[in-house]
C-alpha cells in the first residue's frame, strides 16, 4: 500500500508527499505531471491556488504543533 504524508509547515504550506491525486470541487483531477511531492497553499495569498507559490512569506504566521482531535461524533 502506498503512503501519503502531509506535513504542516510552520508559517507556510501543507507539503504533500507520496502517492496522491488532487481533485477540484467538481471531481476533475489536476494534472500533476508525475509529481510525488508538492505544497498546497493555506495562507490564501498564492496566485497559483490551490498550490503554494511562496506568497506566505509576506506575513502568514502559524506555528505547527500536533495535537489530538476530540472524539468523532457518531
Amino acid at each position: 500500500m502506498a503512503t501519503t504524508k502531509i506535513i504542516v509547515n510552520n508559517n507556510g504550506s501543507l507539503k504533500v508527499e507520496g502517492d496522491f491525486e488532487i481533485v477540484d470541487a467538481q471531481g476533475n483531477t489536476y494534472g500533476l505531471q508525475g509529481r510525488t511531492v508538492l505544497s498546497l497553499c493555506r495562507c490564501a495569498q498564492s496566485k497559483n491556488k490551490p498550490f503554494c507559490d511562496g506568497s506566505h512569506k509576506n506575513g502568514f504566521e502559524h506555528e505547527a504543533t500536533a495535537f489530538e482531535l476530540p472524539p468523532r461524533k457518531v
